[in-house]
């Protein structure tokens, strides 16, 4: 569901969380940074000005009365999970999860698979980083231990990515995804030029459904196709990221 407000647009998962669970996912409209990064850009590792990234995460926060600072993570498509406490300097992780109310987890993409994660219960969240090297490599399944409670009490929420019809991959690629789960070869179909369109949020399903989680949600949504709303590395190069983000609140 797109959610506006004071000049900005989010997706809102529509998945059944508790009271206690607040998610989003932005979209890149509402903010001030110039082309290529127009205009919600949130990264400052892709080239913005600076002064551009800090005013548009101040307008996020002020849009979603923000209880903290987002735990920006140095992302690096691999699996490690930081957990969120306060006073820790930005870690070098894909993934992360709290306990404690207030602190936001938060994953940047452009094209990459943003995976959410809630207890039924609403006690604990985490955020993941999955494209198709931190798929293949484990991160949503470390994401899942950090959790520490059985998988069946989980829900996930797959975000806005890239569509199949989009992501042309080679052989190294499926065979990886082959190796690892042998339902993963759905996901994939041949192209014209010998070549594989892959399924990323169906393969994101698909792990998720190994390690045990019933409970999974997903936006349908494409961020190569749709170019007002998305940013996206393959369709583009240079550009910006979206956030999505999950934290617990105070009832």
């Amino acid at each position: 569901m797109t959610v506006s407000g004071q000049g900005l647009q989010w997706v809102e998962p529509d998945w059944p969380v508790p009271p206690t669970v607040r998610a989003v996912s932005t979209l890149r409209s509402g903010g001030v940074s110039q082309p290529p990064f127009e205009s919600l850009n949130l990264a400052r590792h892709v080239g913005d000005d600076p002064r551009s990234v800090s005013e548009n995460r101040r307008r996020l926060s002020q849009a979603l009365q923000l209880p903290d600072e987002p735990f920006w993570l140095q992302q690096v498509h691999g699996k490690q999970v930081a957990r969120l406490v306060a006073g820790q300097v930005t870690p070098t992780a894909d993934a992360s999860f709290t306990h404690e109310v207030g602190k936001i987890c938060v994953v940047m993409t452009a094209d990459c698979l943003p995976v959410l994660f809630c207890t039924r219960n609403g006690d604990r969240v985490a955020a993941a980083h999955a494209g198709w090297r931190g798929l293949v490599g484990g991160v949503l399944e470390a994401t899942i231990k950090s959790l520490d409670c059985p998988p069946s009490r989980l829900l996930a929420w797959l975000g806005p990515a890239i569509s199949s019809k989009s992501f042309e991959v080679g052989d190294e690629v499926y065979d990886a995804f082959a190796t690892r789960n042998a339902s993963n070869a759905s996901c994939f179909v041949r192209n014209d030029n010998q070549r594989w369109q892959a399924d990323l949020q169906g393969l994101a399903r698909n792990e998720l459904q190994r390690l045990g989680v019933l409970n999974i949600f997903n936006e349908a949504a494409c961020t190569v196709n749709d170019v007002s709303r998305f940013f996206s590395y393959r369709r583009d190069g240079q550009t910006g990221r979206m956030a999505s983000m999950i934290w617990l609140q105070a009832q």
